[in-house]
């Protein structure tokens, strides 16, 4: 294996940097169903553990996995795809992926700056011109982390991988990374250069859903002719959208912002859960006199948008929108959604929509996977959504992706041109009328101090644990405050006008705390309830929630 990048003075590069090879917990790398890790220095504290090595011997470990799993006999190789976003480690990190799949005797295929859910399609897709499909896919990002991040997500034609495929690849990647040599370097840079490919799978990828709109406009060719629509990319991966999306469906893009891929993010976090995001799109919808706003994360597998009056579609909002859009077609159909979701999202969806709310797991495989799970035992679901933006369709074959769900948008904005029924984006704003939202909502994060003498050496996930048991044993002896019947994360309680749910996170020595009420007031009397309990923890730093109970009167 090569650990170098291509070019003419491979081999003394290569030699240079087998000498500085460090060890690697390969097993901090995992992040849920995603690997993510530090890929640049410059930030204190964050010691680079994506390296270059460390990244090729994940992709060999991948194309090992897949090898494990497809079977392929010796006419045909394994044909991989990897993309990336925008981040300024990515050409680096797609040169070091590309070297490990060929080391495997695996076909590469690059795509270069690319989407998440381009990536997955890549599995799907049937064209030969386009060498497609791939056996198994792998983005190149870390979402919308810090420029000093980056990370992989895995595909094959049946979704993302789970956690478990995640740490059974990176056992792989540790075995590999411990066994090179010299010799495997030089061998590996040879093999990458006569394995890559290029293709332009994004042209694939847009034309796909400019289809989808005129499809479901009843094949007009340009369906939003006159809408005035801005996007804000965030300068991540989603430049495309205005010039290979809605420019060809008729709409005007002018007053698109943040375009350019610049993986320093200059201008905004590229998150549609940031404040700082959503003013920004906010503020290009008002000041251009749209008539709808669309923001996109780093690698378009999260979106929300704003209407024409500036009023935002986002977290709670967004799944209220497209669980409308969605339970029209589908009548009665079940949504499933993270735990954070609000007791005002359940009254929409069963009351006025005449759905079902399914609250599972945080976690956007968790989601999919629930909703997958439930119609395997004959329960209808439509749509799997969290409340970060992340939302995939059953008619879309699950694929978690940001640029479809506005694609619904879309289509509501076309037929209703087409029907003559609601002008601009007052379609949309429509479909959420009635959907009644906490005055107060916040979330918290309280810190386990691992190094606490209260731990006793015990683990931090027993320790969370205690926390939640005693909370749950204090709350059931107030009468003001009810346990949800029916819960799939932590401890949700309702209470005062509204809820908090306390949780412990699934990765970090964190107990995350959700809170939501209809005053200030609410709020206070349900944080204090939460303190009362977790006071009799010292490892646990409750200053957040004490600094809440104390601003919010």
């Amino acid at each position: 294996m090569a650990w170098n990048a291509i070019h003419p003075h491979a081999p003394s590069t290569c030699a240079n940097t087998v000498s500085s090879f460090e060890k690697i917990d390969f097993r901090k790398l995992q992040n849920g169903s995603d690997i993510r890790g530090v890929a640049i220095s410059g930030v204190e504290g964050e010691p680079i553990n994506l390296t270059e090595p460390v990244t090729e011997a994940i992709a060999a470990a991948f194309a090992s996995w897949l090898s494990d799993r497809k079977n392929p006999n010796e006419s045909r190789r394994l044909r991989i795809s990897v993309g990336h976003d925008s981040r300024i480690s990515a050409q680096t990190l797609q040169d070091a992926v590309s070297r490990g799949i060929s080391s495997s005797g695996s076909d590469v295929i690059q795509y270069g700056l690319a989407s998440t859910p381009a990536m997955f399609n890549s599995t799907l897709t049937e064209d030969e011109n386009f060498l497609c499909p791939v056996d198994g896919a792998i983005m190149i990002t870390a979402s919308h982390l810090p420029y000093n991040r980056n990370g992989f997500k895995f595909f094959t034609n049946s979704g993302g991988l789970g956690k478990a495929d995640i740490k059974n690849i990176l056992e792989r990647a540790e075995i590999i990374y411990g066994k090179c040599t010299i010799e495997n370097l030089k061998e590996s840079a040879k093999a990458a250069s006569m394995a890559i490919q290029r293709v332009d799978y994004m042209a694939v990828y847009t034309s796909d859903l400019v289809q989808a709109v005129r499809k479901a406009a009843g094949n007009v060719e340009k369906p939003l002719e006159g809408f005035h629509i801005v996007v804000d990319a965030g300068n991540g991966a989603g430049g495309f959208f205005p010039g290979k999306v809605l420019e060809p469906l008729g709409a005007i893009t002018t007053g698109s912002q943040f375009l350019e891929p610049d993986g320093l993010f200059p201008n905004h976090i590229p998150n549609p859960e940031d404040k700082s995001a959503m003013k920004a799109i906010t503020q290009a919808v008002l000041d251009n006199k749209a008539d709808l706003g669309i923001i996109f994360d780093t690698d378009v597998d999260r979106s929300a948008a704003v209407d024409s009056t500036g009023r935002e579609f986002n977290r709670n909002r967004l799944i209220a929108l497209i669980s409308a859009i969605v339970l029209e077609e589908h009548p009665g159909t079940t949504v499933v959604t993270d735990s954070v979701t609000s007791d005002g999202l359940t009254s929409f969806i069963e009351k006025k929509l005449g759905g079902r709310h399914h609250r599972f797991k945080r976690g956007y495989k968790n989601v999919i996977d629930e909703a997958i799970r439930l119609n395997s035992v004959g329960e209808e679901a439509h749509l799997a959504i969290e409340t970060s933006g992340h939302g995939a369709l059953k008619e879309n074959r699950w694929l978690d992706d940001g640029a479809y769900l506005m694609v619904k948008l879309l289509n509501k904005l076309a037929s209703a041109r087409a029907s003559d029924s609601a002008s601009g984006s007052k379609v949309l704003t429509d479909l959420v009328e009635g959907f009644e939202e906490a005055a107060i909502a916040v979330e918290l994060r309280l810190k386990i101090d691992q190094k606490h003498a209260n731990l006793k050496g015990g683990s931090f996930r027993d320790y969370g644990e205690a926390v939640l048991k005693h909370l749950e044993n204090t709350t059931s002896s107030d009468p003001k405050l009810q346990k949800a019947p029916v819960n799939h994360e932590g401890l949700r309680v309702s209470g005062y006008g509204g809820w908090f749910l306390l949780r412990l996170s699934l990765h970090d020595p964190v107990l995350p705390l959700n809170i939501e009420a209809p005053s200030k007031e609410d709020a206070v009397r349900l944080g204090l309830a939460v303190l009362e309990a977790v006071k009799e923890f010292p490892a646990l730093d409750a200053s957040a929630l004490l600094n809440l109970v104390q601003v919010l009167p």
